[in-house]
């Protein structure tokens, strides 16, 4: 899953980096408003952590200008200002969420898990599609009730988002953006190896290629 985070608090800025990419995700970031809104218009994200009080362009106009674009990204807000009335301005531009500072890590992961299962229309406590069970905190995998199994970082997002797309035809670009860090360079050859071990601990009817497509993740019709 990739990740925007803008946030003008380096220190701030790079402890998220840190604590959602040990999370499994994959995690950009910018320092202002300017720039963060060009990124999330013009790059897909699965989710944008956004901060209001950043230079050049506030976070609530950032928000603004996506809503006013078509653009659903969903948008968790983080700020220091904890008035009512700024959190209603919030979500009135289009906020799927909204946590104050300062708050522990851990609650933002269970916030951003929470609007990622609401956007893709999973309502379960867990991450469960086709008999796959995927726990998110320990990053393991539970298949049809069998043994659990731990999954390496890149098993791990590359199951994460099959499941969150199930149905879906995902390109081979597309899966290394929202599974490569920005400091890994994104391999067709080695996805496709990754994709070999989630047959072998998922079964080899979920995974399906398409040529010259990419991937499939379900049941065939």
């Amino acid at each position: 899953m990739r990740l925007l985070v803008i946030e003008d608090d380096l220190n701030l800025s790079l402890s998220l980096k840190m604590d959602l990419g040990n999370a499994g995700y994959v995690v950009e970031t910018t320092h202002d408003g300017e720039l963060g809104e060009f990124l999330g218009a013009t790059e897909h994200y699965d989710a944008v952590i956004l901060d209001l009080g950043l230079p050049r362009m506030s976070g609530l106009e950032v928000l603004r200008q996506w809503r006013q674009a078509d653009n659903h990204t969903p948008v968790i807000v983080i700020t220091a200002r904890d008035a009512w009335f700024e959190k209603v301005d919030g979500f009135k531009a289009g906020a799927d969420d909204y946590l104050c500072k300062p708050f522990h890590p851990q609650e933002l992961l269970a916030r951003l898990q929470a609007v990622l299962k609401r956007v893709h229309n999973l309502n379960q406590a867990k991450l469960r599609v086709y008999g796959i069970e995927l726990d998110e905190d320990e990053q393991t995998v539970t298949v049809d009730g069998s043994n659990i199994q731990e999954l390496t970082a890149i098993e791990f997002r590359l199951l994460r988002y099959f499941m969150l797309n199930a149905g879906k035809v995902l390109s081979k670009t597309q899966l290394g953006e929202h599974v490569y860090s920005e400091s890994t360079e994104p391999d067709s050859n080695v996805l496709e190896v990754y994709v070999k071990r989630l047959r072998k601990i998922v079964g080899n009817d979920l995974i399906h290629t398409r040529r010259s497509q990419g991937y499939f993740f379900g049941l065939k019709s």
